[in-house]
């Protein structure tokens, strides 16, 4: 499902460029670091299956690399962010991965009300 909602998101985003083409990937990769944040958390506190802990860390680390690589504007503060999200190691802090979800959603309320 979300892979053809990338791809849906992707071909749309080709008729346009810069940030507000970039948008959907910003939510998409904001959506993903929180996600993730959540699967470390109940990891960590012994609340998942191992097997499912493994395929959803690599899940959403290949989903993270694909937006962070859509995007039109490679070198914004939104790129960066996203590229340090998908760079984060499979067991990484909760906390960490919930920074960079709050700085995408600065970020993509700030293209939203241009």
């Amino acid at each position: 499902m979300r892979r053809s909602l990338l791809l849906l998101l992707l071909s749309l985003a080709a008729c346009s460029k810069g940030p507000q083409a970039d948008l959907p990937y910003i939510a998409e990769a904001r959506s993903l670091a929180a996600e993730w944040a959540l699967v470390n958390q109940q990891a960590a506190e012994g609340k998942l299956t191992d097997a499912y802990v493994s395929t959803m860390r690599q899940s959403l680390g290949e989903q993270a690399k694909v937006a962070a690589q859509a995007l039109t504007s490679p070198d914004t503060a939104y790129a960066r962010e996203m590229q340090a999200i998908a760079a984060e190691p499979a067991d990484a802090p909760p906390q960490e991965l919930r920074a960079h979800s709050d700085r995408l959603k600065q970020i993509e309320d700030s293209l939203e009300s241009v």
